[in-house]
Formats: C-alpha cells, sequence, structure tokens
C-alpha cells in the first residue's frame, strides 16, 4: 500500500482522556451512562474545548446489550451535554477492535469535508458478573456454537491454540519469553496512574510456568497472560487541519505541537480461526493479514519499517497476542520474536518500546474503549505528555488493535504535524 500524503487530508487528535481502569463502577453503584459523563467532561477540559465544538460524535462499544441490557449509546451521549443534543451520531462494533472501528468513521467524515471536530468515545462496562459470566458474552467475538466450545474460557483458549501453531511452525515457544512479556507490560503499568494494576504485586515466580503463583486457565495459557476485564471509558477529539490550526493559534501553538494520524491500516478475515490459519499456510506469516494490515499503515504513513518508529502500543489481550505482534510488526522475521524478547528491544528502554502504557495486561483492556484509548496514549506520547510514561524523544508511534481471533485488524502511525 503506497499512499503517502500530501494530497490526504491530515487529521489531528485535539486530546482526550481515560477513566481510571481501576475503578469498578457497578460497586459504586454507577453504570455506564455515569462512565462516559466522566470521562467526556474530562476530554473537554484535557483538550481545552466546550461542548458546543464538538459537531459529531461515532461510539465503540462491544457488547453493552449482554452487560448492561443497554443498546442506542449514542442517545446516551447526545444526553451528557444540551450541546450534543441533535449531533449526528453513531456506534460501531467490531469486538476488541471497536473503538478503533469508530475512530476510522470519523476519520472518514473529517477527510470528507462532513465535519471538522469530532468526538470518539469508547466505552465497556464490564466488573458487573461474574468472571465466567463475562467470558460468555465476550465469547460473542467468535462463531457461534462452532468454535472452542469445550473450554471454559474461550479467548484463553483461542490464543493458546495460536500458541501451539506457532510451535507446529517455527519450533516450540519457550514460556519464558511470554512470561516477560507480561512482566514488561506489568512493571510498565506501575508508572501509569490510570492503570488496573498499577498496585499489584507478584511473587518471584509469577512470570514463570509455576503452577501456584501462575496457573494455566486454559491450554498454555496462564493468569499473568492474560489482559484484564476492565471497566473503563477513553475520549479522543479529531479534527480537520483547518480546525486543529485554528486551534493551535488561538492556544499560541503550532500545528508540529499536536498529533497527526499519519497513517492507518483496517483489514478483517474469515471469522473461523481455521479459515484464518488457512489462509496464511502458504505464507510466512501464521496471520498474515494482520502483517499486511500494518504495512497498510506503514505505506500511509511513508515509512519503511517498525524502527522508524519510536514506540508502539499493541493489542495483548495475551502475552502470545503480543508476541504475534511482534513479527507482524517485522521487529523480527516471523516466528522469531523470542530474539526481541531476549535482546530487550520491547522493553521500556529498549530500541523500540512496547505497550509504555502498559497495554492489555497492565492497564487493562476495556473492550470497546481500548482502540481510542492506544489513540490517546500514542497522542500523549509524540506531543511528550505522556508523564511518567513518556518514551524520551519519541515522535512517531505505531498502533496495533484486533478484534477477535483476529478477525478485525486495525493498525494506525501517529506522528506530530509538520513545522
Amino acid at each position: 500500500m503506497t499512499d503517502h500524503r500530501p494530497n490526504r487530508p491530515r487529521v489531528y487528535v485535539l486530546g482526550g482522556a481515560q477513566t481510571d481502569f481501576a475503578r469498578n463502577w457497578h460497586r459504586e453503584g454507577l453504570g455506564i451512562e455515569a462512565m462516559m459523563r466522566e470521562v467526556m467532561t474530562e476530554g473537554l477540559a484535557a483538550a481545552g474545548l466546550e461542548p458546543s465544538d464538538v459537531e459529531a460524535a461515532h461510539l465503540g462499544n462491544f457488547v453493552a446489550e449482554l452487560f448492561c441490557g443497554q443498546g442506542q449509546l449514542g442517545g446516551i451521549l447526545a444526553g451528557l451535554a444540551p450541546e450534543f443534543s441533535g449531533i449526528p451520531t453513531s456506534r460501531h462494533e467490531a469486538a476488541c477492535a471497536s473503538g478503533s472501528m469508530a475512530l476510522m468513521a470519523a476519520m472518514a467524515d473529517i477527510e470528507a469535508g462532513r465535519q471538522d471536530l469530532v468526538a470518539v468515545l469508547g466505552v465497556e462496562f464490564m466488573r458487573n458478573v461474574p468472571g465466567e459470566t463475562a467470558a460468555r458474552h465476550l465469547g460473542a467475538a467468535a462463531l457461534a456454537g462452532c468454535e472452542w466450545q469445550d473450554a471454559r474460557y474461550l479467548w484463553p483458549r483461542a490464543f493458546s491454540d495460536l500458541a501451539e501453531v506457532y510451535g507446529e511452525r517455527y519450533g516450540p515457544l519457550d514460556y519464558r519469553h511470554l512470561g516477560e512479556i507480561a512482566r514488561i507490560n506489568y512493571a510498565n503499568a506501575r508508572r501509569n496512574p490510570k492503570a488496573q494494576t498499577r498496585g499489584w504485586h507478584f511473587g518471584p515466580r509469577s512470570f514463570q510456568a509455576d503452577d501456584a503463583e501462575n496457573p494455566v486457565i486454559e491450554g498454555n495459557v496462564r493468569r499473568n497472560d492474560c489482559g484484564q476485564v476492565t471497566d473503563g471509558a477513553a475520549v479522543v477529539f479529531l479534527a480537520s487541519e483547518a480546525r486543529a490550526a485554528r486551534y493551535a493559534a488561538a492556544r499560541g501553538l503550532a500545528l508540529s505541537d499536536l498529533a497527526l494520524i499519519d497513517g492507518w491500516g483496517h483489514r478483517t478475515a474469515p471469522m473461523r480461526f481455521a479459515d484464518k490459519l488457512r489462509e496464511g499456510a502458504s505464507t510466512p506469516f501464521v496471520l498474515p493479514h494482520v502483517h499486511a494490515t500494518i504495512r497498510d499503515a506503514f505505506g500511509r504513513a511513508g515509512i519503511a519499517d517498525a524502527f522508524e518508529l519510536d514506540l508502539i502500543e499493541t493489542h495483548d489481550c495475551f502475552a502470545m497476542t503480543e508476541y504475534m505482534a511482534i513479527d507482524a510488526f517485522g521487529i523480527t522475521a516471523p516466528g522469531e520474536a523470542w530474539k526481541a524478547v531476549e535482546d530487550g528491544v520491547i522493553a521500556a528502554d529498549g530500541r523500540l518500546p512496547v505497550n509504555p502504557s502498559g497495554g492489555l495486561i497492565g492497564l487493562g483492556h476495556p473492550v470497546g474503549a481500548t482502540g481510542v484509548r492506544m489513540m490517546l496514549d500514542a497522542a500523549n506520547q509524540v506531543t511528550g505528555r505522556a508523564d511518567d510514561m513518556q518514551v524520551e524523544g519519541a515522535r512517531r508511534a505505531g498502533i496495533l488493535n484486533i478484534g477477535g481471533s483476529a478477525t478485525t485488524i486495525a493498525a494506525f502511525v501517529v506522528g506530530q504535524g509538520p513545522a
């Protein structure tokens, strides 16, 4: 995919906010409306915007109907401020990539000239039911009645199967590498004041194949390999170049002080995991469409490889997902992600830090909010506003967001506006 600027309309990120992912809103007696209201209020304040500035809104959410018995989330958003009543809203669903689909739609609105400033809000309310019930609800992203029916926890089983396929293709995986991916993400999360696990403590064998400190959940997936079940929301505000220029001028800023969505990729694979594996059987990659989506984003951004990025926020619903992402980004050759782990490439102080936020494992994974949260963290990094998570000198960030068993894939490159 070759689609680099200058003729494509530019879309900027003006700012936003996320909720504290450690909160259990159900225990506080609060619901999804309160979560949406809080993040929108905080996001507007953080970006220095008024509700009247927002011309449209897109929402990412997976299964509010199952967790909350609630649909029509656009109507909830329209009631968050009097100025929102009447603006166009749309909801987008693609399992764990729902937030990225909302971002894509908002970008398209701006690129088409329909609106100049659009809110993108991702939200998921998940901690109001027992864990096994949550697992069943989240299983809606697999083909109903057809996949992993014998599993107690469907998604750990699915990504355990991915690990087995990697082992068959490239040689057995060493659990030490998966454990180190998890350890890095939890360590990064300790620097994130909004992370669900920031106060968690681990024992000396918590990231080893130890059945006491790190028990098996399904197959070869262990407890500390898993992303979290999280209540949370995130919002960002996207703007056209003309609107971003006015925004910057009013604050004594240059466009180069703002984050720019410089590239994107979006592909959808067949629902059945077995069908995905068949498509990759004759290629170097187990899941070639993931690599292709990232290459689409690179092409649109005009970059050659992952090492033109300064950091990556990637989907790590399980440690194995990040292991797969390492070679999908081209950090290593296919099947050799262990080299990047052993060499410290992905560590917070490595050549290419991965998930300085803590990722889905450390920060948390409110499903419909994750893609929006990734965009917020990437934008904060490239504008120097990531506080204790800041990657020194960061100017360009990559994002990979995955829905289901790698069914929906979204990738972005986020940089800085032109000087």
